[in-house]
């Protein structure tokens, strides 16, 4: 049970109300004087803040298993699981990134989503990945130096219900040199679009499977 304090004229009082939580709490982090990572838990009713030691994640591996909040005694206890192993640390330093080397993609006609990404778009496909070697059909497509590797498999996602503007859904970007090129060609073609919401240089449109994908421009 949660106890509220206040002040009266005759010093402090104390109330057993119970503490309604209606909602779960939010979650911030801000940068104090000291650089200190400070986390705000924040509830209707009550907040409450903790420092993080700027070099705490250089020294630790944490993996977050989730948050629990409880309003018991004025408490808030976390649940993470922390590992201090250094040999961790060091083996997570020595991986290091190159790029993304394909984006795999579901669809339900391998032939139609072609004639999208090869007919349309003039992406060609890479004869060098076959795919006899899997047990479902798809090409893969050369998009520069990475690729886009259609998958012909039932796809869990609803077409119906997702967002119009598909930077608000899980999406494939795509670097192009003129977004007003491409533009010109969903104009053409009728293709559904919709244009970045900060006002940069990208377009976002939807293959035939619903598969959202953003094209920028980056020259």
């Amino acid at each position: 049970m949660a106890m509220i304090m206040g002040a009266t004229s005759m010093g402090m009082m104390i109330s057993t109300t119970p503490l309604s939580l209606p909602q779960p709490p939010t979650i911030s982090f801000e940068k104090n004087a000291s650089l200190s990572s400070v986390a705000t838990f924040q509830c209707p009713g009550w907040r409450k803040k903790m420092v993080v030691d700027p070099d705490f994640q250089a020294k630790t591996r944490r993996s977050w298993r989730g948050i629990i909040v409880q309003a018991s005694s004025s408490t808030v206890q976390g649940d993470r699981g922390i590992s201090t192993d250094e040999s961790l640390d060091a083996a997570v330093k020595a991986v290091e990134f190159t790029g993304v080397h394909h984006v795999g993609l579901l669809c339900e006609n391998t032939e139609r989503s072609l004639e999208f990404y090869c007919g349309l778009l003039g992406l060609e496909i890479n004869p060098t990945r076959p795919n006899d070697k899997l047990p479902y059909g798809g090409k893969w497509l050369n998009v520069g130096s990475q690729m886009i590797h259609l998958m012909e498999l039932p796809n869990p996602d609803p077409k119906t219900g997702r967002p119009k503007h598909g930077g608000r859904d899980r999406h494939a970007c795509v670097a192009i040199k003129d977004v007003s090129k491409l533009k010109a060609v969903f104009d053409k073609a009728g293709v559904p679009y919709t244009l970045s919401k900060s006002g940069r240089p990208a377009i976002f449109a939807r293959d035939p499977d619903g598969n959202a994908l953003e094209f920028v421009q980056t020259e």
